[in-house]
């Protein structure tokens, strides 16, 4: 079902579902083994739907299968374009950005894909949801610093530095909120945790962007308090 609702109205072809279900493992019903499940999945979408048939919402086409519904009824698309319009109102509404994502972020139930097929259609989908997760945490952190409330992010972006521990904004945003709060100290120190992470996994350096909060902290540039 996965596979179908990432990308509604797009037929999936048969090899590919096969592969989201059994992988290299396939049955040697698997063609039948895969009618059946598409018999189940209308049987359950005529059940929640109230049709008598779903026939309209799953189609056979010669190329495979596809679900007919509105990509707004998809919750992973729902959410991707929830995250996409927030981020056009970055620099005009950041409370309506807080708002936004908060509704995004209701959503979610658990990790991507949860008990989704484990094929190339399933693994790229989760990956780019995940990404969009952190897109969305980041624009959520960003709002409530230019509206002056970095108190109230600082445990969730610990929390995410915990979780993404080579995720460099995060840790810009981290050193940004502790330095407002008075916390100078903290703000190297969090610089200094994420560089020696980057060291240790990746053997780079920090980037450009952490390098240079690191200098603005050290100097105590105006640029790191809030804008009026």
């Amino acid at each position: 079902m996965a596979a179908l609702a990432l990308a509604p109205g797009t037929p999936v072809l048969a090899v590919d579902l096969l592969d989201e279900l059994w992988g290299d493992r396939l049955p040697k019903t698997a063609e039948n083994s895969l009618q059946s499940h598409i018999a189940r999945l209308r049987r359950i979408l005529a059940q929640q739907t109230g049709k008598p048939s779903a026939r309209d919402l799953i189609r056979t086409s010669h190329s495979g299968y596809s679900l007919d519904v509105d990509p707004a009824d998809v919750d992973a698309l729902w959410f991707t374009q929830a995250v996409a319009m927030a981020g056009q109102y970055m620099g005009e509404d950041y409370e309506r950005v807080i708002r936004l994502l908060n509704d995004a972020f209701a959503v979610w139930r658990g990790p991507a894909l949860l008990d989704a097929g484990h094929g190339m259609i399933c693994r790229i989908g989760y990956a780019r949801l995940e990404e969009t997760k952190l897109i969305g945490r980041e624009l959520f952190v960003e709002a409530h610093l230019e509206l002056g409330l970095h108190q109230q992010v600082i445990p969730e972006l610990e929390q995410l530095l915990t979780q993404h521990p080579l995720r460099e904004r995060f840790c810009e945003y981290l050193m940004t909120a502790l330095y407002r709060s008075g916390r100078q100290a903290d703000a190297i120190s969090t610089y200094r945790r994420v560089q020696h992470n980057l060291s240790a996994e990746l053997g780079i350096n920090p980037g450009p962007g952490m390098q240079k909060k690191l200098k603005d902290v050290l100097q105590q540039e105006e640029n790191l308090l809030l804008r009026k």
